[in-house]
């Protein structure tokens, strides 16, 4: 399957047809369809037929290529360099926020743009808020299970100072438009400096925390210590036989 970043991408965000994202995915029709219709891929019927906002279809790409959604196509840019990087070179327990003061969604996102500014991880916490809400506005990040996974649509090295992740825990939780309608009460927040960057510890991120009982461990923790030694706890349970690589 060809690499859909190499298709003939629409100039605007409007609605495509389902013959045009075919050809901009670079997929069989056919198989589009069963998946558009099983609800794998976002999109709206008309009538008697399927439309797609374009933005939210890129959207969705940069999910499975994040690894926090199911990966439905092959996603890669040749040009993009690949880092392997430990979760600790990204996530230390001074990135955690253990309670929340914010109990809106702007004012969550604005908290934990600020932490990232004051811990020199972006050069512009204004800009990163402006960004992970505009990447919310198109597609929510929370996947239910009282989980989110913030990130910005695209890729701004010049903002980014080194990649991370910075974590903010809210015991009330808070409506941040989770799929099953709950509220959300850990909100991961990643700070992307590549345009492709494959973290092995963020494919696994979604797979250990679609678990009860991992989030459940982190509300529990009292202090971003414990919340940290949770995280890797809950991490090495479930992939008890990996090693971590971190880059140079």
């Amino acid at each position: 399957m060809s690499n859909p970043t190499n298709a003939s991408r629409p100039s605007a965000d409007r609605l495509l047809t389902l013959k045009e994202l075919a050809a901009y995915l670079s997929v069989n029709e056919r198989t589009l369809l069963k998946l558009v219709s099983e609800g794998e891929v976002p999109g709206v019927k008309i009538g008697n037929q399927w439309r797609f906002r374009k933005a939210m279809i890129d959207a969705w790409l940069d999910d499975q290529m994040l690894g926090v959604a199911p990966r439905r196509f092959e996603v890669r840019s040749p040009a993009s360099p690949r880092r392997m990087l430990a979760l600790e070179s990204c996530f230390q327990p001074g990135h955690i926020v253990p309670e929340l003061a914010a109990t809106t969604k702007l004012g969550l996102v604005q908290e934990l743009a600020t932490l990232a500014g004051r811990l020199g991880l972006v050069t512009d916490p204004s800009w990163f808020a402006d960004a992970l809400i505009e990447r919310e506005n198109i597609m929510p990040s929370a996947v239910g299970n009282g989980v989110a996974f913030l990130h910005t649509m695209y890729r701004h090295p010049e903002h980014v100072v080194r990649p991370f992740m910075v974590l903010g825990r809210s015991g009330r939780g808070v409506d941040f438009d989770a799929l099953d309608g709950k509220p959300t009460h850990l909100f991961f927040v990643l700070g992307l400096k590549y345009h492709e960057l494959h973290l092995p510890w963020l494919a696994k991120l979604s797979q250990m925390f679609a678990r009860a009982d991992a989030v459940q461990a982190l509300l529990q923790a009292p202090d971003a210590e414990s919340i940290f030694e949770a995280l890797r706890g809950v991490e090495s349970n479930l992939f008890p036989a990996e090693k971590r690589s971190v880059a140079s």
